[in-house]
């Protein structure tokens, strides 16, 4: 690799004049420009346009880094506060037409610039997160790589960022840009575990079949999954249905994964906005798919609030809706959580959201009232290059538990190219009064699992832990990557008597989002195990579809139709069994 001290690498193509206009969305000279752009995109492909022969892995956003990206155009004011924040942690390369402007506003404002390096470019907008390339690992853990898409925008010169970026650091680049390997979709519609679980909106889908502007290769969702599969390493390829208010249906505007297994999810008040179809599809994944670990994905959900007129995006008429202000698109370099913020009295408590779920992050706001109104935010206008050789250390932290006897095993997968030499754990019932060491042993030489028990501890006690390794080249590493200020935590607790005369009945909550048009959730609760049919009625009062029948759980359940599979029209959902019979009106639209 051609190591970054000061680097400032040219490319002159017709003009270093960026039209630094260019919104996240589509202007209208940029829809009447797609023909032309979709028949010549092959023609700007660089590096290899056939899948990787190796086998990759796609990066996670949480894991080491050794760059963030940004482009200087719109928002500096924005950019120069990510790049303040940035170098704490990381290189920060900067995408540009003039360095001296960029070095000039960074000391004025008094940030260092000895990590800063220059990539004098064309470009067309400040939107890298969508036209930038995907960091993956050859052979999971070796040697960085980039994977680039077609970008659904008309935008040539964006599109020349990633062959630069791969000839700059000699990475190479995987293109599936070029049929019959291409395909259609953006970083921002895109999250991952790590571990070959994708997220995305149904985007991706819509632009890839029939229907789609940039795509030169018709897929259904097999061909997509095969191409995610082939180029990035994605077994599980999750998708969405698209959101009524969200313009641009990138994920990263409601929904982030902040680890293997957990999902920070926006949420509006109830029956606002885009809420209900974002329950939908979260209740959607919570029932049919477990985190890499085989577990229920673990949710923490924060607030999206309204705008600065307190509008929400189905207030106000539709070419001045509300801001879709979002605290989900925030973005990782290494120790730092970067969250775009707009009013304290919201502000506050959404970052003390994030500094509980992440503890020892430092978790910084940055203005984004200005680039909110253009649809997007910190997300969307950086990208993150992977740490070359990473030492990986997965763990899939431990609950609170009533078990005051036993020990508490801890497993971690722990992988680098070199090899492992040791690896311990630190555990601490009081952290003032420091840790304790115990080395840990590899118990499966298969999975590179390491495994150590912290002993068993009394009711009441908080356990503070965290993970060290140290791989035969000699790097060493944390997880959570901020120990040992930030460990995973859990308690033992005093086991709670349950109360039995506690009776629910059986019943429908209310279904969401109605009116329906994707995804519909159909939330039952039960006192007890029950035979039982839920079904879909028409008004004529005809049986159109049995959305569950058989036995329902004790508890909550969440049953699911698809609404876009119907006409328009009032509907009838129907409960029956053991004596009830529960009816709730749907319409869908």
């Amino acid at each position: 690799m051609k190591k970054l001290l000061f680097l400032v690498f040219v490319f002159l193509t017709s003009t270093l004049a960026a039209q630094n206009g260019l919104p996240i969305g589509l202007t209208p000279q940029e829809v009447a420009d797609i023909p032309a752009y979709t028949a010549s995109r092959a023609a700007a492909a660089g590096g290899f346009v056939t899948p990787p022969t190796m086998p990759v892995r796609t990066m996670a956003e949480w894991e080491e880094i050794e760059y963030l990206v940004v482009t200087w155009t719109q928002y500096p004011t924005t950019v120069r506060e990510i790049i303040r924040y940035a170098i704490e942690e990381a290189e920060v390369l900067v995408i540009c037409s003039d360095s001296n402007t960029v070095l000039n506003s960074l000391n004025s404002a008094g940030i260092p610039t000895n990590r800063v390096h220059f990539v004098l470019s064309d470009f067309d907008t400040v939107w890298l997160r969508d036209y930038g390339a995907n960091t993956v690992y050859k052979n999971e853990i070796d040697s960085v790589a980039f994977v680039d898409w077609i970008y659904n925008r008309p935008r040539p010169s964006d599109d020349t960022i990633p062959l630069r970026l791969s000839k700059i650091l000699d990475y190479d680049l995987y293109s599936a840009t070029v049929a019959p390997y291409d395909i259609v979709h953006t970083g921002g519609n895109f999250h991952i575990d790590g571990f070959g679980t994708a997220f995305s909106s149904e985007l991706v889908l819509e632009e890839n079949d029939f229907g789609g502007q940039f795509n030169t290769t018709v897929r259904d969702k097999v061909g997509v999954d095969s191409i995610m599969q082939q180029f990035m390493g994605i077994t599980r390829n999750i998708t969405m249905p698209t959101l009524p208010y969200d313009g641009i249906h990138h994920i990263d505007m409601h929904m982030r994964l902040l680890d293997e297994e957990t999902l920070l999810v926006g949420e509006y008040p109830q029956g606002v906005a885009d809420g209900p179809q974002i329950e939908a599809n979260l209740q959607y994944i919570l029932s049919n798919y477990n985190s890499v670990w085989g577990t229920p994905y673990r949710v923490v959900r924060i607030e999206m609030p309204p705008d600065g007129s307190n509008q929400y995006p189905d207030d106000g008429p539709w070419w001045d809706p509300g801001d879709y202000r979002t605290y989900t698109n925030n973005v990782f370099v290494n120790k730092t959580l970067l969250v775009p913020v707009y009013e304290e009295r919201y502000d506050s408590t959404a970052l003390r959201i994030l500094e509980e779920s992440l503890p020892g992050y430092k978790v910084v706001g940055i203005n984004c009232n200005q680039i909110i109104q253009a649809g997007g935010a910190l997300h969307c206008i950086t990208r993150a290059i992977g740490a070359q050789q990473p030492l990986l250390i997965a763990h899939q932290r431990l609950r609170d538990t009533n078990d005051p006897v036993n020990d508490y095993t801890v497993d971690a997968w722990i992988r680098h190219t070199s090899g492992i030499a040791s690896a311990n754990l630190f555990y601490s019932t009081d952290t003032s009064q420091g840790f304790t060491a115990i080395p840990m042993t590899l118990t499966n030489a298969a999975t590179d699992t390491w495994s150590a028990d912290i002993p068993a501890q009394p009711y009441g006690t908080r356990i503070h832990y965290h993970i060290q390794a140290l791989s035969n080249s000699g790097k060493m590493q944390v997880r959570p990557m901020p120990a040992p200020q930030g460990n995973w935590e859990f308690d033992v607790l005093q086991p709670v008597a349950i109360d039995d005369e506690l009776a629910m009945g059986i019943a429908m909550n209310a279904v969401y989002p109605n009116p329906a048009g994707a995804i519909t959730c159909i939330p039952v609760q039960a006192d007890r195990e029950f035979e039982g049919k839920l079904s879909l009625f028409n008004v004529m009062g005809q049986e159109i579809k049995v959305v569950t029948q058989g036995a329902f759980p004790a508890g909550a359940s969440n049953h699911f139709f698809f609404a876009n599979e119907l006409a328009a029209g009032s509907y009838l959902l129907v409960l029956e069994g053991e004596g009830i019979r529960d009816v709730q009106r749907v319409m869908v639209k």
